[in-house]
């Protein structure tokens, strides 16, 4: 289903706000890696946030997804204080791993090798 304007625009907020509280709250650099919010997606109720992490260099994604998620009530509690006055209620806050970096990945050398295997065919 296609987002709606407003769905986008709260998306877009959500995404500033989050992303300069990660900053403030030192969640951009875990474990001598970087973490950024690639997309965020809201849904058609307005209701429910959900927010696609990378992970750059981090050892242990699912320990960082823990330690975004133990910090939930601050992150929210400071993303209210933010945008109380464009918003009449605050989603909940949803932190995703995302991996379409690594589909991108896996489908480059699935295709390498799909070459390779053309070229070492005899024919």
């Amino acid at each position: 289903m296609e987002e709606g304007k407003r769905q986008k625009q709260i998306a877009g907020l959500l995404n500033e706000e989050i992303n300069s509280i990660f900053q403030r709250l030192g969640l951009n650099m875990i474990d001598g890696g970087m973490v950024s919010i690639s997309s965020v997606k809201v849904t058609p109720d307005l209701l429910e946030a959900r927010f696609y992490l990378s992970f750059f260099q981090v050892k242990d994604i699912k320990a960082a997804l823990k330690k975004i998620d133990e910090r939930h009530h601050e992150i929210k509690k400071e993303l209210a204080a933010k945008v109380r006055h464009q918003l009449r209620s605050i989603p909940v806050l949803k932190f995703y791993q995302d991996d379409t970096l690594d589909h991108v990945f896996k489908m480059e050398e699935i295709f390498k090798k799909i070459e390779e295997d053309k070229k070492n065919k005899p024919g």
